[in-house]
């Protein structure tokens, strides 16, 4: 089955300091991490939570499109997407 994100929802981690999505493979949610570098692929982002989250709801499109990517390689719990997997 492939990756889905019917849910929107998106938070911010700032222990981590990225964005925390969920995608789904059928009934299985599969968690992510979008770090701030990949965030900053296109200009410097405030470590801030608006400014993160606003760069992700910007490029939801592409960080979609990564974690498909990422997902497709390897099944694992959770999934980190990072500055390197941005194409």
């Amino acid at each position: 089955m492939a990756l889905s994100f019917p849910n929107p929802s998106r938070s911010f981690d700032d222990l981590e300091v990225g964005v925390r999505f969920v995608g789904y493979d059928g009934m299985t949610s599969v968690p992510f991490l979008f770090d701030k570098p990949a965030l900053e692929k296109n200009g410097a982002i405030a470590a801030t939570e608006s400014s993160l989250l606003a760069a992700f709801d910007a490029s939801r499109k592409l960080i979609y499109d990564a974690a498909r990517e990422v997902y497709s390689k390897a099944r694992q719990t959770s999934y980190r997407i990072t500055v390197e997997d941005m194409k």
